[in-house]
């Protein structure tokens, strides 16, 4: 480690995630990859404290996934051996709980996932967080590389896989996504052996939440097949050429309703309705 570096204190917002294909609980993808990096500061700023934070109801399938987390630092010697659920009724708003446990004790930085895999999903949270401590926020964080004078260096992740380095000053909110590390597996063992410090804190309802009307996803229609060029020489020829099959019919003097019935009768052999 440099001499100008020094250690500093990280919190990791974890939430309860969802497997893509099960549905079961498990631990979300990107709060696990902010761990991750979180985890990698061990070897950057020695000394360096790692906290976990996660605000909800506490129940059997959600400490299961929330275990996940803990069993990621085995090995690790930053004493990430305790969770902290802050502990409040389903439907609860959980920016406020977590905006007051984060001002009592600030950490220098605050690492969340960029989206949640359940629940609303919006990806408002690290905004309406900062927004509230008054904290600056960095979005797509890729790698944390230095920590001088109360002054991070980050590098985030762009579009087509571009980097960009930023300054900014501590304490500051972090949301990573699929830019960074992937992690670790979790250990069953020292999963289990950890510890959830259960902090009851008083049930604000979510009121827009409260106002949304859930429903389960629909099936989106097959889209027509579009055709692809590299220059727009080849776009326009492609879009000035005629249909090849004789399966395509030119349609002349004809009332609206055979219209209708001949485009009705294509959306069904390309598959759009059903």
């Amino acid at each position: 480690m440099r001499p100008e570096q020094q250690e500093i204190e990280v919190a990791v917002l974890v939430s309860v995630g969802r497997h893509p294909i099960t549905g079961r609980a498990r631990r979300a993808d990107q709060d696990a990859r902010g761990l991750e990096l979180a985890l990698g500061l061990e070897r950057q700023l020695p000394g360096s404290r790692v906290s976990l934070l996660h605000a909800g109801p506490r129940g059997e399938e959600s400490e299961a996934a929330l275990r996940g987390y803990l069993g990621m630092a085995a090995g690790a010697d930053m004493g990430l051996d305790t969770l902290t659920l802050l502990e409040q009724a389903e439907g609860s708003d959980a920016i406020p709980a977590l905006a007051e446990h984060l001002a009592a004790a600030p950490p220098q930085l605050v690492i969340t996932g960029a989206r949640a895999e359940r629940g609303e999903g919006s990806g408002l949270l690290p905004y309406a967080l900062a927004e509230r401590l008054g904290w600056p926020l960095v979005n797509g964080l890729a790698a944390v590389e230095t920590v001088e004078n109360g002054v991070a260096t980050l590098l985030q992740a762009l579009p087509r896989g571009q980097r960009r380095r930023l300054k900014v000053r501590l304490p500051a909110i972090v949301s990573v996504d699929g830019a960074a590390p992937v992690a670790r597996q979790s250990a069953f063992g020292p999963a289990r052996r950890a510890e959830l410090e259960v902090i009851p804190v008083a049930a604000q309802p979510d009121q827009e939440l409260a106002e949304w009307q859930l429903a389960p996803a629909r099936k989106r229609p097959k889209r027509l097949k579009i055709v692809k060029a590299a220059s727009a020489r080849d776009r326009f020829k492609a879009a000035a050429a005629k249909a090849e099959g004789s399966s395509g019919q030119v349609l002349e003097g004809v009332s609206a309703e055979q219209g209708a019935e001949a485009i009705f009768k294509l959306l069904k052999e390309e598959g759009v309705l059903r």
